[in-house]
């Protein structure tokens, strides 16, 4: 997901993404100490995700300042 994109979405669906990204890599990192997770990169990938919209809920943040 793209931070334009982002930039694009209301604070309350961020809050809910950011949830549902943190619950994803949370059942990710349980697969991958389980053995059952393929595709290690999304543990990255996730978060960055979740980094990214941390960044705009905080740009947000302090231009209500």
């Amino acid at each position: 997901m793209k931070g334009s994109e982002l930039r694009e979405l209301g604070e309350e669906e961020l809050e809910q993404k950011a949830r549902e990204t943190r619950n994803e890599l949370f059942n990710a990192k349980v697969k991958h100490a389980t053995g059952q997770l393929e595709n290690t990169a999304m543990l990255k990938t996730l978060k960055r995700n979740i980094a990214r919209i941390e960044s705009v809920l905080g740009e947000r943040r302090e231009a209500a300042k």
